[in-house]
C-alpha cells in the first residue's frame, strides 16, 4: 500500500468511527485543547486527536472499565497520561498501513460511552425509546390488594351496657 493509500484509508477510518460516536444518544463533537473528542452531558467518552488525524495514522482514548486489560496487553495500547490510566482510560496510536478493524474500535467506543453517559441515554443505546418510557411513567399504578381486617373485638364499654340492658330487660 502507498502511503498516500494507507493516509486515504486512516482518513476514511477516522471519519467512520467519528461518525460512529457522534451517533450515540446524546453525543456531540468538541475541541478542548485542541483535541478532537465526542462527549455526551459535558463528559468526554472518546479522544479522537487532532483534525490532522489521518496524515501519519492515528489513536483514540477510550475509558474501558471492562476490557482494559485485554486492550493493554495489545502492542500498540498503553494507560493514558495525566493519571487517566488509573480511571481505565486506554491510548492507542496505529501508523498508516497497520490499522485495526474498525469494529474493535466501535466496540471500545460504545464501552466508552457507556462508562460515561447517564443511565437515561445508556438506556436509549439499548433500544429504550424515550416515549415508551413516558408511557410507562404515566401509566395508572396498579393497587395493591387489600387484606380484610378481621372483625374488631367488641369494645368493654359497648359490652358492659349490653350486659346492662339484657339484665333489665
Amino acid at each position: 500500500m502507498t502511503k498516500t493509500a494507507a493516509a486515504a484509508a486512516a482518513r476514511k477510518l477516522v471519519e467512520e468511527i467519528r461518525a460512529f460516536a457522534l451517533g450515540m444518544p446524546g453525543a456531540y463533537e468538541d475541541y478542548p485543547w485542541g483535541e478532537r473528542v465526542a462527549k455526551v452531558h459535558k463528559k468526554v467518552f472518546v479522544f479522537m486527536g487532532t483534525e490532522e488525524g489521518g496524515k501519519e495514522g492515528f489513536g483514540i482514548g477510550v475509558k474501558l472499565p471492562e476490557s482494559n486489560g485485554i486492550a493493554l496487553s495489545l502492542p500498540f495500547a498503553e494507560p493514558s497520561g495525566y493519571g487517566l490510566g488509573k480511571s481505565g482510560w486506554v491510548s492507542v496510536k496505529f501508523l498508516p498501513g497497520s490499522l485495526p478493524p474498525a469494529q474493535m474500535l466501535k466496540e471500545w467506543i460504545e464501552e466508552s460511552y457507556r462508562a460515561v453517559a447517564p443511565k437515561k441515554l445508556v438506556a436509549e443505546l439499548d433500544g429504550g425509546s424515550k416515549a415508551l418510557d413516558k408511557m410507562a411513567k404515566s401509566a395508572p399504578k396498579a393497587k395493591k390488594a387489600e387484606i380484610a381486617k378481621p372483625a374488631a373485638a367488641p369494645k368493654k364499654q359497648a359490652v358492659k351496657k349490653a350486659a346492662k340492658r339484657s339484665a333489665k330487660g
